[in-house]
């Protein structure tokens, strides 16, 4: 079971993966210091997790909904809308 989804697009930028590892780890060591050594643990290994999946092995892909545009699509329309342009263009020649 994985509790952290490393391809979800809040975990692209390099800051938040930072933060949320920081964040655990910083408040494992206020539970250390306050002398609760039983949430410290829980806490310092919710930070331990977050480093191993979000930057151990971290290997984002890329979103479904990005569009993907070819070299022969340069302009972002239908394809097919290029070959039509290019008829065109050879008929007015």
């Amino acid at each position: 079971m994985q509790l952290i989804d490393p391809n979800h697009p809040a975990y692209r930028r390099l800051w938040v993966r930072i933060a949320i590892v920081a964040v655990c780890f910083a408040w494992a060591t206020v539970e250390f210091v306050t002398g609760d050594p039983f949430w410290g643990v829980i806490s310092g290994g919710a930070g331990a997790y977050a480093l191993y999946v979000l930057f151990w092995t971290f290997d984002p892909k890329p979103s479904e909904t990005a569009a993907i545009v070819t070299p022969d699509d340069a302009d972002g329309d239908e394809p097919a809308a290029d070959d039509e342009k290019k008829a065109e263009e050879k008929k007015a020649e």
